[in-house]
C-alpha cells in the first residue's frame, strides 16, 4: 500500500549478502522477495534512524543475473562460507571485479564440512578483496550489525552529487496512484514534481510522488530504493533495465556498438572470440551482445539493445558468458567508446 508518512532523510547501507536465510533473518527483517530477497533493519543511532538493507540474490549458481544486479547497487559485501566450492569462487571474483572493497566473510561450515581460514584469505587476496575482514566463526548478531554500521558511517552522502541515474527493475500501476517505477538511485537525487526522462524510450514524465522505505519523501538520493509515481507517461516507456534521468543532463551515453578494453577476472582462462555471445551487467542492465572483433584485450561488441554507459565512467561494467561455468564473469571493462563504424 502507498503509505502517507512524514518525509525524513534516512541513511541507508545497501549490503550484497550471500549466505543462508537463517543468518539474514537474524540480522534484519524480510521485506521483499523477487529474484532478490530484501532484508531491512532500522535502528536509531545518535538520534538518527539508520537502515541496513541486505540484498540476497536467489538461485545462484543456477542464475548469475540476480547476483550481478545486487552488486550493481551495493556498497558493502557479506559472504557466509559454509563450504569451499566453485560457486564460492565465482561469488568472490564477482565482488572483486565489481569494486566492492568493503566487506566481511563469515566462516560457518556446513555440517560435516571444514573450511580452512588461510585458504579463504588467499582466495580473497587473489579476488582483490584483501581488505575484507574474516570471521573464523559466527559472531554475535549485535557485533555484525555494529561492523556494518561502521561502514555506513564512512559512506553516508557518497554519490548524492551529480546528475540523476535511476535504473528501473520493476513497474506497475497502483490504484489511486497510477504508474509506479521502482529502482535504486545510483547517483544524484530526484525530487517530487521533477520532470524526468525515460531511456531508451526518450519520453518525459513528471514525478507525482516518491516513496522510500514505505515513507512518502520529497527527495530520494543515491543508495535509496525508491518508488517513483509518474504522470504524463505511457506505461510502455518502462521496462526492467530502463533508465530515469533528468532531461538535458546528458549523463548517459547510448551504445549500440562499442569498442572496449577488458581486464580479465581472476581465475578466468577463457578467451573471447569473434561471434561469442556476452552479457554486459551495469546499473541493473543485463544487455546481450555479440563479439565482432578481438585484438588482445580490445574487443568490438554489437549490442542487441542499447547499453547505457555513464558519461563520467564511474561504474563497473562486467562482461559475462552464461555458458562459461563455473566462472561466468569474464572480466571488467576498463575503457569503452561508442563504435561508429
Amino acid at each position: 500500500m502507498w503509505a502517507t508518512l512524514p518525509a525524513r532523510d534516512v541513511p541507508v547501507l545497501n549490503v550484497a549478502f550471500v549466505g543462508t536465510d537463517d543468518l539474514a533473518k537474524s540480522l534484519a527483517k524480510l521485506n521483499d522477495v523477487r529474484d532478490i530477497e530484501s532484508y531491512v533493519h532500522k535502528e536509531e543511532r545518535d538520534g538518527e534512524v539508520c537502515v541496513i538493507s541486505l540484498l540476497r540474490p536467489l538461485k545462484h549458481p543456477e542464475k548469475i543475473r540476480p547476483l550481478l544486479s545486487v552488486l550493481n547497487v551495493a556498497e558493502v559485501g557479506v559472504v557466509e562460507i559454509g563450504s569451499m566450492d566453485a560457486a564460492l569462487g565465482e561469488v568472490l571474483v564477482s565482488f572483486g571485479v565489481s569494486g566492492i572493497r568493503n566487506g566481511m566473510v563469515i566462516i560457518n561450515p556446513n555440517e560435516g564440512e571444514w573450511v580452512d581460514s588461510e585458504q579463504v584469505r588467499t582466495i580473497l587476496a587473489q579476488a582483490g578483496l584483501d581488505g575484507w575482514s574474516v570471521h573464523e566463526s559466527l559472531p554475535e548478531t549485535h557485533d555484525l550489525r555494529e561492523e556494518l554500521y561502521r561502514y555506513l558511517d564512512n559512506i553516508v552522502g557518497e554519490g548524492k552529487e551529480g546528475a540523476l541515474i535511476l535504473p528501473v527493475d520493476q513497474h506497475f500501476n497502483v490504484k489511486g496512484v497510477g504508474l509506479v517505477a521502482i529502482g535504486y538511485v545510483q547517483k544524484g537525487s530526484v525530487n517530487k514534481h521533477d520532470e524526468v526522462l525515460i531511456l531508451p524510450a526518450n519520453e518525459r514524465g513528471i514525478v507525482r510522488s516518491l516513496q522510500v522505505m514505505d515513507d512518502d519523501m520529497d527527495e530520494a538520493a543515491a543508495g535509496d530504493r525508491v518508488g517513483v509515481a509518474l504522470r504524463n507517461l505511457r506505461e510502455e516507456a518502462l521496462h526492467r533495465g530502463c533508465m530515469i534521468t533528468h532531461p538535458e543532463s546528458d549523463v548517459l551515453i547510448r551504445h549500440d556498438k562499442s569498442s572496449l578494453k577488458i581486464r580479465s577476472a581472476p581465475f578466468q582462462k577463457r578467451k573471447l572470440q569473434v561471434d561469442d555471445v556476452v552479457h554486459a551487467a551495469v546499473d541493473l542492465q543485463f544487455i546481450v551482445g555479440r563479439i565482432t572483433h578481438v585484438e588482445g584485450t580490445e574487443l568490438g561488441v554489437d549490442w542487441d539493445s542499447p547499453l547505457w554507459v555513464r558519461k563520467e565512467g564511474d561504474s563497473h561494467i562486467l562482461l559475462t558468458q552464461l555458458d562459461a561455468m563455473p566462472m561466468r564473469v569474464i572480466g571488467v571493462v576498463e575503457d569503452i567508446e561508442v563504435d561508429i563504424i
